[in-house]
């Protein structure tokens, strides 16, 4: 029993670490890059100590190769001048020159691999950087845009969906009123007594109301008759 325990409060722990982690996703991917950012600006700083001493190490063998050739000169005069005892000690410190000169080649060597080897750590990492900062970048926007999208308080499409029944609702009431009014307007003309009489004479029951095209036209026809009469 204990052991199932320690098991669930240890799995709890690793959901809860990695739920903390998935949260703080971004702000812990921004301190990353910035720490890799001090690595490798730390990786440029030993590159350039190293090359400083690589540039010592190649200065000090340039004076080694002089002073050994200076030493050679001098003892080939000295065993040209029957001078063994010269010889023998000019022999000695290029021995020793040499050793150093051997020693010198082996130093700068050693620097070379070291910046080699550094320098490309370099560009490895510098290249992994500007990947993780456009990812950053990426990560950013996205974060950005589904934050707006689960902030928004509609989706779009119903929005819309909910925008048209509106509108078709506000158009049947307007059409609505319309036919309304236009009802209202016939039932207060209907009723009025000119109106009816109106109606009537235009179905013919009593004398007509309004002079007609006929009515017209025959009353000027007589009119035009009775000066003809009288001539005759």
């Amino acid at each position: 029993m204990f052991k199932t325990v320690l098991t669930l409060f240890r799995g709890r722990s690793a959901d809860a670490a990695e739920a903390f982690t998935d949260a703080n996703a971004l702000p812990l991917l921004r301190q990353q890059i910035r720490d890799a950012g001090a690595a490798v600006k730390k990786s440029r700083q030993a590159v350039a100590i190293a090359m400083a001493g690589q540039e010592q190490e190649v200065a000090r063998h340039a004076k080694i190769k002089k002073q050994i050739a200076d030493l050679e000169t001098r003892a080939m005069a000295a065993i040209e001048a029957n001078k063994a005892e010269l010889a023998q000690e000019a022999a000695e410190a290029i021995a020793g020159l040499e050793d150093e000169k051997a020693s010198s080649e082996k130093a700068q060597a050693r620097f070379n691999a070291e910046i080699s080897r550094l320098k490309k750590e370099i560009r490895t990492a510098q290249l992994k950087m500007r990947d993780l900062e456009r990812g950053q970048r990426l990560a950013v926007a996205t974060q950005h845009t589904q934050k707006l999208a689960d902030e928004s308080p509609l989706d779009t499409n119903s929005t819309l969906r909910e925008a048209e029944e509106t509108l078709a609702r506000l158009e049947q009431r307007q059409q609505a009123t319309d036919l309304t009014r236009k009802a209202e307007a016939e039932l207060e003309t209907s009723t009025a007594p000119a109106d009816v009489a109106e109606r009537m004479a235009e179905a013919g029951l009593g004398a007509p109301l309004r002079s007609s095209a006929d009515d017209v036209l025959a009353r000027l026809k007589a009119k035009a008759e009775k000066p003809t009469k009288k001539a005759s």
